[in-house]
């Protein structure tokens, strides 16, 4: 709609835009003013949306086994809530950049689609930056949290013979075999302290000194020497354990003189034959071999989880922004549409 005025300086009526229009002559194909406000809006409702959503999670996870959602559910439950954030956010933000954009006035009715649907991308776009700019430490981690996990736990699948070796060793270092046997009870069986420690048991027989006092002494130089201090207990105990990280690292079986050695150092101090030392030597070396092949198992497939799980994060944040992004635009239709009327 327009008035007429006489124009400066002459008794000429010419027309003009009422107040809040422009004319096609002096119109600019943006307004930055409602694209602005739009984009302030659309930031203000994702942030509270954002907000709430990070709570409303947090209250349904729970440390305690058996309780709280599961993780698949965890992980639905979060991509529906940034999608509705953004369809919400979005709209909101796309309307207000319609509704208050200025009334072009000779303007074709496709062109003031096309416009408005322009102002309703650049109002989600101001948004997203403005979002992305506030919240960047936390896009990062959502972005990159499970391929750094990946990376992390590939990392510790390819340490994991290293550490087996060098534990064991820095554990026999500090205690003695007795008292690593007697004290670390809680122990997991998966430890390599543990299976070291579990070469230099003894038998009942040969633990009990009654049994020892009742056996018949031996005169020639093949019986069981005296029982090694607790220095000399830990020092054999940290060689063993170096031993057997050497082959563990390297993947492959015990060398035969390794075995041997080893076997004597075990006869030496529990006091069983040679052969039965080997036997027992072997097994441990096998059950040590196990637990290393099912630790690299497990951290591969917990690394190539990681790495799933951020690349169906990317896939979906994605979407999301797209969805965003095209109810901004048509929202922007509507509001355009109304502020026309």
């Amino acid at each position: 709609m327009t008035t007429t005025a006489y124009e400066p300086g002459s008794d000429r009526l010419v027309a003009q835009p009422l107040e809040g229009e422009v004319s096609l002559r002096d119109a600019s194909g943006v307004s930055w003013a409602a694209i602005l406000a739009g984009a302030a809006g659309a930031a203000s409702l994702s942030l509270i949306l954002l907000v709430l959503g990070t709570g409303l999670g947090l209250s349904s996870v729970s440390p305690w086994a058996q309780s709280g959602i599961a993780a698949t559910t965890f992980g639905i439950s979060t991509i529906l809530w940034i999608t509705l954030t953004q369809i919400a956010a979005s709209g909101m933000g796309g309307y207000l950049a319609g509704r208050l954009r200025v009334k072009w006035l000779g303007v074709h009715t496709d062109e003031t689609y096309f416009r408005d649907t322009a102002h309703g991308f650049l109002a989600w776009s101001v948004a997203t930056l403005v979002t992305a700019a506030m919240l960047t430490s936390a896009i990062g981690a959502i972005v990159g949290s499970g391929v750094q996990a990946g990376g992390a736990v590939a990392g510790g699948a390819a340490t994991t013979a290293a550490a087996a070796g060098t534990g064991a060793a820095a554990a026999a270092a500090g205690t003695g075999a007795a008292a690593a046997a007697a004290g670390q009870a809680s122990q997991s069986d998966s430890s390599p302290s543990y299976l070291v420690d579990s070469l230099f048991r003894k038998t009942v027989a040969a633990a009990d000194p009654a049994a020892a006092a009742s056996a018949p002494i031996a005169a020639d130089a093949t019986a069981a020497p005296a029982a090694s201090s607790p220095q000399s207990a830990s020092t054999s105990t940290a060689e063993v354990a170096r031993i057997f990280a050497n082959s563990l690292s390297a993947g492959a079986p015990l060398p035969a003189d390794d075995v041997k050695y080893v076997a004597q150092v075990v006869a030496q101090r529990t006091g069983i034959s040679q052969q039965d030392a080997e036997k027992r030597v072997t097994e441990t070396y096998t059950k040590a071999q196990a637990k290393l092949a099912e630790a690299k198992a497990k951290a591969t497939e917990a690394a190539d989880t990681a790495r799933k799980a951020s690349a169906y994060g990317a896939l979906w944040l994605f979407v999301s922004l797209l969805v965003g992004a095209f109810v901004a635009s048509f929202a922007a239709t509507f509001g355009g549409r109304h502020r026309d009327l």
